[in-house]
């Protein structure tokens, strides 16, 4: 007899959140069917979701401990493993350790590694890839808004008049939010797109803007200035619900951001720019959508502001089908920032230098020689910094889930970074180009094998259910971080013998998620913090009475454009950009290791507009170098019209072609994130010998 069932689970892939069934046979995930309760994506899935089930069982899932034994990795018992990290770990001063945690793993096991972290090591250095996404996100908008997230639902998208879409190819990065997208114009909304491509995204819009990268503060501000010239401003709303208008007005009524300046810095017509800012500031109800188009950049908080500056000025922000909608990159980023993964934060934002919060977990926690101190950490990309300039202040680093090999900017310098770790433990499911790097490999689970939650880019907290077992011997995260925990001599605070046990003290601890339970988390619908009690229906749309601010307003953050770190000269004559596509995430180490996928796009390109191929010499499907001054790679030119002239894109998925060999280390005063989104480039052909 097959033993056959179905598994409803959360897809791992991006932040929309969608749900399906995994299809388990005699123990073994199989295969996806559609599951269509789910109110996010009502059965519908995208390339990566429909095949999420192909990398579960891949050969090269790690299955044991191993530890690197004269530069060669030999397989540990449990035991011995944890023995050694616990052993090596008390040599550090806390100062010295670091830990990256996940946009990847679940909320149970972010929480667990930020209490190792503050408990444990009782260091303040831990952070995570949203450094690298949305850190700008979670600083702009905490600024304005007094909360760091997306302020709407997915569901209310359909419900826009206007949907103002720039720095989110948001048909190949999210499909399924790409969906509304597609419902909202068929209730006949306009849909303005902004792109230095014309991607799939923009072959749906009304208004199709091509832009430079790295100009998003000069034509949102310009936009302004249409709007404020031709009173479409809420004035009301402005009135009573925010303050700081005046001097953001100043900077905005500026001649620099005329239509016709505008067009100068951007590239984008004027009277483009009239059409968009009439439709925005008339429709009555317009949403933003944004991704990391963005938030890469050395402005990137500045340009996060100047998205709520516009949304706070038109009034469109409380109701339904209007908003500041960022759209996360992984599956869990929000989660991990909502579980304090982050050098600036407790859960929930509670500030590690506030007093009152900083008791709070000390009390909580109970570790007999308290924790970590209350001050602020470094940020992933500082850390590299420091171990690359300051050898010595940091030593030893834990990672979980994370892959900066392939992920961070300007990857020789990562590499250098990492090789002057005295100590690092990589936990994950696959050896990654980070993992090939560390002392101690220690062997986690995947999705499709364990229960615990993520929190969704709408800040929907949703549920993952076990399907099968893990192979070999690997163990959920925060099973791992608690053995760690116990052999440092920290079992008592680590008592947990379930995922819900993690969830239930972590909620008790968290007053935006106080009120949801595993019950409660159960059906298809799930909970949106911030849901205080276990009597309130959760909160699918922020600020509808007033912002989260103390005195209830949204703040008004006057901005002036700055180019970008490092802008095309004559060695370097043209404009990197990077991004995803629709086959494939970040890094690579899941949808690699899945055939479908894989085949669709077995490896990455550079897009070059067909004019400035066609100076270059350079035809479609040529291999050529790339160079910046970081490095180089040599890839497929992709000769299209799509582009704009003088822009090139890569997709950063691909190791043997890495797009962050040639990226900028150059980071936002503020959050720090670095600006992929924008460098100077030159293209060559390979001459043959």
């Amino acid at each position: 007899m097959t033993d056959l069932k179905y598994v409803t689970t959360t897809c791992p892939y991006c932040g929309t959140g969608c749900s399906f069934n995994l299809v388990v046979r005699d123990g073994k995930t199989v295969g996806v069917t559609p599951f269509t309760r789910s109110p996010v994506n009502e059965g519908k899935l995208c390339p990566k979701g429909m095949y999420a089930h192909e990398f579960v069982n891949s050969p090269d899932r790690l299955t044991t401990p191993l530890i690197k034994k004269d530069g060669k990795f030999v397989q540990a018992s449990w035991d011995e493993a944890t023995d050694y990290i616990a052993q090596k770990m008390k040599t550090f001063k806390p100062s010295e350790i670091a830990c990256l945690s996940s946009a990847r793993t679940s909320n149970e096991d972010n929480y667990a590694l930020m209490k190792l972290a503050r408990g444990v090591f009782k260091t303040t250095h831990i952070d995570h890839c949203a450094r690298l996404c949305h850190s700008s996100t979670v600083a702009g908008l905490a600024t304005s808004f007094g909360s760091g997230a997306m302020t709407n639902s997915i569901l209310d998208i359909e419900k826009s008049k206007c949907l103002f879409i720039l720095g989110s190819n948001t048909f190949e990065q999210h499909p399924l939010i790409g969906r509304r997208v597609t419902m909202a114009k068929k209730n006949g909304a306009k849909i303005i797109y902004a792109d230095p491509r014309f991607t799939p995204t923009g072959k749906q819009a009304d208004l199709y803007m091509q832009f430079r990268s790295g100009s998003d503060v000069a034509i949102l501000n310009g936009l302004m200035q249409i709007i404020i010239k031709n009173g479409w401003e809420n004035k009301d709303f402005i009135a009573n619900r925010t303050k700081e208008y005046e001097a953001m007005k100043a900077v905005v009524m500026k001649d620099t951001y005329s239509p016709e300046n505008v067009e100068k810095i951007s590239g984008i017509p004027a009277a483009q720019l009239k059409q968009a800012a009439e439709w925005i500031g008339t429709s009555g109800a317009t949403a933003i959508l944004y991704s990391m188009g963005i938030t890469q950049h050395t402005v990137g908080v500045d340009n996060v502001h100047s998205v709520a500056n516009i949304q706070m000025l038109c009034g469109n922000l409380g109701r339904p089908g209007t908003g500041v909608n960022a759209l996360r990159g992984q599956n869990n980023v929000q989660g991990a920032c909502d579980m304090g993964a982050l050098p600036v934060s407790f859960t929930a934002y509670q500030k590690v230098t506030d007093p009152a919060a900083h008791k709070k977990f000390e009390d909580a926690w109970g570790f007999p020689d308290g924790i970590c101190e209350p001050k602020n950490g470094y940020e992933v990309t500082v850390m590299m910094d420091i171990l690359t300039d300051k050898p010595g202040e940091l030593k030893a680093l834990y990672i979980m889930g994370e892959n900066p090999m392939l992920s961070d900017p300007d990857l020789t310098h990562v590499k250098h970074a990492l090789e002057a770790v005295e100590f690092m433990v990589v936990q994950d499911i696959f050896l990654t180009e980070t993992a090939e790097l560390a002392d101690v490999v220690l062997p986690a689970t995947c999705y499709a094998e364990r229960d615990g939650t993520q929190t969704s880019t709408e800040r929907r907290v949703q549920k993952w259910r076990k399907a099968q077992d893990p192979p070999g011997e690997a163990k959920l995260d925060w099973e791992i971080i608690a053995m760690v925990a116990a052999k440092m001599g920290y079992a008592a605070q680590f008592p947990w013998k379930t995922s819900e046990d993690v969830f239930n003290e972590m909620r008790m601890l968290t007053p935006s998620y106080r009120g949801m339970t595993y019950e409660r988390l159960d059906k298809p619908e799930a909970l949106h913090w911030p849901c205080p009690e276990e009597t309130h229906p959760g909160t699918p749309i922020l600020h509808g009475a007033k912002f989260s601010h103390p005195d209830g307003l949204g703040i008004f953050f006057p901005c002036e454009w700055k180019a970008p770190a490092e802008v095309p000269d004559a060695e370097y004559p043209f404009i990197l950009t990077t991004g995803r596509c629709l086959w494939h995430w970040h890094t690579g180490t899941m949808t690699r290791r899945s055939g479908s996928l894989d085949h669709e796009v077995p490896t990455g390109w550079i897009e070059i507009n067909t004019e400035d191929a066609a100076d270059l010499g350079i035809a479609d499907g040529e291999m050529i170098k790339a160079m910046t001054r970081r490095g180089e790679v040599v890839v497929g030119a992709r000769v299209t019209p799509d582009i704009m002239k003088g822009v090139m894109f890569m997709p950063f998925h691909f190791v043997e072609c890495a797009a962050n060999m040639l990226t900028n280390n150059a980071l936002d005063p503020v959050c720090k994130i670095p600006e992929f989104k924008a460098c100077a480039i030159k293209v060559e052909k390979i001459q043959e010998a």
